[in-house]
């Protein structure tokens, strides 16, 4: 995808969440969470280049800017969109499916060693995190998948399934027995 269809259609998904944004020329100015993605996108690139300090130098400069820290390493998809952005983190093995949501203050966090490599979540396409969810671990959150505001998820959320509380339970989507 060339990177102008990458910021228009980041900005599409913008404007489709976020009914505080009046127009794209506002959101492509203003709206910090699309700043974040798409300097993250140019650290990644400089990341996997082996530019790893400069990646990482990056990061932090965009943190500060943005309050919203994104390791090099990560991987986002497409039109993901972070609202409200202050407090993201998301680490280093994480990886952002398509046509999600983030909300201020989400943790995408590590924990220890995983086999395979992984410490991160593992976050499918379509999914909304409610602001101040903490998901840790390795852990897989299925396409479509809702985790309320404030949770813990420290184990895998079926596709279509909302998370909720401390720790996370699981709530079946509507119809499913």
């Amino acid at each position: 995808m060339s990177p102008i269809r990458r910021v228009r259609d980041d900005i599409r998904a913008a404007m489709k969440h976020d009914p505080a944004a009046r127009n794209a020329f506002e959101a492509f100015v203003i709206l910090s969470g699309l700043h974040a993605v798409w300097w993250h996108l140019t650290a990644k690139i400089l990341w996997n280049a082996g530019f790893k300090f400069i990646a990482r130098l990056m990061s932090q400069v965009v943190r500060w800017w943005t309050l919203i820290e994104i390791h090099p390493a990560a991987t986002i998809g497409e039109r993901v969109f972070i609202d409200h952005g202050a407090g993201v983190v998301i680490g280093e093995t994480a990886s952002i499916g398509n046509d999600c949501v983030l909300y201020h203050g989400v943790t995408l966090g590590g924990q220890g060693d995983s086999i395979d490599g992984r410490r991160h979540p593992r976050v499918g396409n379509n999914v909304v995190i409610g602001a101040g969810a903490i998901l840790i671990g390795p852990i897989v959150v299925g396409d479509g998948a809702l985790i309320g505001a404030g949770a813990v998820v420290v184990s895998d959320v079926p596709a279509g399934y909302t998370a909720v509380g401390v720790p996370a339970r699981l709530l079946k989507p509507k119809g499913k027995k």
